[in-house]
């Protein structure tokens, strides 16, 4: 199992002309990068200890702005996540977690939310190193980190049970109570983003959590595993197994004392997580993948539409779920928009160092992705698609591909049905409102879209029309601390993280009846 967007079939990358360009290091920046992460063989986090894969192998990660090695993390195992989920369910039922107060559990997410912010700016720049996004954009994911555990911190003294009108000689009412052990599978495309919106509702319900991160991405969670260590967390209820999907993720997604999984990553593995959780009928939502439109009407601000649509599809240089990468124009300034969308493209979105100030749009996370993008620019040409500007490699080192506009596509291509998880957007036109929901909802995906408008009327009736969990009108990105629910229509999910669906997902209700 891996936690990868879903793979093309395989071909041979056509050779790519690099731009004379090469992004220049961040020399200053790079001086201030914490040695947790630089060097050395990293600990798993195990009922509050710090141990090494039972094989005693490791895995290497890699700077991919400098393709550097950075420090290993261990390849756990199928026993190593044996010790972990035991390690969980002995702390989800000892009394320092089990008989912990409503009120002091919501402290101990506000201790948890306290330390993320102390550390916001070492766990940023940790995940900035291990994968390469973009410090504007991991400084903004730890932000909104802490205010997702703040935000759940309200909760634990909320979640109400009911009474129920029984006769006179009975009482009858609900309890709200924990899952027990809940596993945790999240991407490598924005680890410290990804993680509050699980891991804080499940510590708010009362459960005890296995974390999985990514194997090339796994960096800042063990350094937040060290954090927690610090608040009043009991040992155990948090516990990071670090490793391969096929293996170490695999394992926990099959473990049979194992309650529920959440995952987040491609739709082609979040299939098998579904089918394999089956066998112990535990639960588990899906955040997966993601092929979004961006719609841009006549009437619209068009030089604020080309920024927005622009930093939709390059942000994090497109590795992000939510990318709009399918790009819907009206026919009538189909010319004027791309000229405008070509030109924010060319200037405001230049690659450049993860760590330099105002990075939008990093270098791809391995190298994998990058021959992974690659292999889709060469069969976007052999299917017929225009390349407007980008198609190539960006400089001479680190995984950085020039920021890619297509046209001449059609909606059977393959590059504008797969998620290419890179920063390549396709360009295509519709005629009207229905031409364009018709269009938008093309796909087996549902998970976001950007409409740019400013007639209300449309706003709303294309917001009610396209099929995506979550749709933005005249901007793109903007996510909640936890207030607002996110997930995916169609192929893009089950269930939904943040609001109040969420505590669902990780309580279930019981039923007490009373003879008095």
């Amino acid at each position: 199992m891996s936690v990868q967007p879903m793979t093309p079939a395989p071909m041979t990358p056509a050779p790519m002309t690099p731009a004379s360009t090469t992004p220049p290091l961040a020399h200053e920046a790079r001086r201030t990068v914490p040695e947790f992460v630089l060097s050395g063989d990293r600990r798993m986090w195990i009922g509050g200890s710090w141990v090494t894969a039972r094989s005693g192998q490791t895995l290497p990660n890699t700077d991919p702005t400098t393709e550097q090695p950075l420090a290993t993390v261990p390849r756990g195992g199928t026993a190593d996540v044996d010790a972990a989920v035991q390690a969980a369910r002995k702390a989800f039922t000892a009394p320092s977690w089990a008989e912990m107060t409503p009120d002091r559990r919501g402290r101990v997410l506000l201790q948890i939310a306290d330390v993320i912010e102390r550390h916001a700016e070492e766990l940023a720049t940790i995940d900035s190193v291990n994968m390469g996004a973009p410090r504007t954009i991991t400084t903004r994911m730890l932000a909104e980190a802490s205010e997702t555990f703040r935000y759940y911190a309200g909760w634990p003294t909320k979640l109400f049970g009911t009474s129920v009108p029984t006769p006179g000689n009975r009482l009858a009412y609900t309890r709200k109570e924990p899952l027990g052990v809940v596993g945790v599978i999240w991407g490598w495309n924005g680890p410290m983003g990804q993680l509050p919106g699980k891991l804080a509702p499940a510590l708010a319900a009362g459960n005890a959590v296995v974390l999985k991160p990514a194997e090339t991405a796994s960096l800042s969670t063990l350094r937040l595993a060290e954090l927690l260590a610090g608040t009043d967390l009991p040992p155990g209820v948090v516990n990071v197994v670090t490793g391969r999907g096929d293996e170490a993720g695999e394992a926990l997604v099959t473990h049979p004392d194992v309650d529920k999984i959440a995952f987040t990553g491609s739709t082609a593995t979040g299939k098998h997580v579904q089918r394999a959780a089956t066998e112990s009928l535990k639960r588990v939502t899906l955040e997966l993948g993601g092929k979004s439109p961006a719609v841009v009407f006549a009437d619209a601000d068009l030089p604020l539409a080309a920024r927005g649509v622009a930093a939709g599809f390059l942000g994090n240089a497109g590795q992000a779920c939510v990318s709009t990468t399918r790009i819907f124009v009206h026919e009538t300034i189909r010319e004027e928009f791309t000229g405008l969308l070509e030109q924010a493209m060319t200037t405001v979105f230049t690659p450049a160092d993860a760590l330099s100030a105002g990075t939008v749009v990093g270098p791809l996370s391995t190298a994998a992705q990058f021959d992974r993008v690659r292999s889709y620019l060469d069969l976007a040409v052999r299917e017929g698609a225009n390349v407007v500007t980008g198609g190539t490699r960006y400089g001479d080192h680190g995984y950085f591909i020039a920021p890619t506009l297509l046209d001449g596509v059609d909606p059977a291509m393959r590059v504008v049905r797969e998620e290419i998880f890179g920063p390549v957007g396709a360009l295509m036109t519709f005629t009207d409102v229905a031409d364009a929901i018709a269009k938008a909802n093309d796909t087996e995906y549902g998970l976001a879209a950007s409409i740019w408008t400013t007639n209300l009327t449309t706003a709303h009736r294309m917001a009610a029309g396209v099929q995506a969990g979550t749709v933005w009108v005249n901007t793109w990105g903007e996510m909640s601390t936890g207030n607002l629910p996110f997930g995916g229509y169609k192929q893009s999910g089950v269930g939904r993280e943040g609001g109040l669906e969420v505590l669902d997902a990780y309580t279930q209700s019981k039923a007490v009846v009373v003879a008095l």
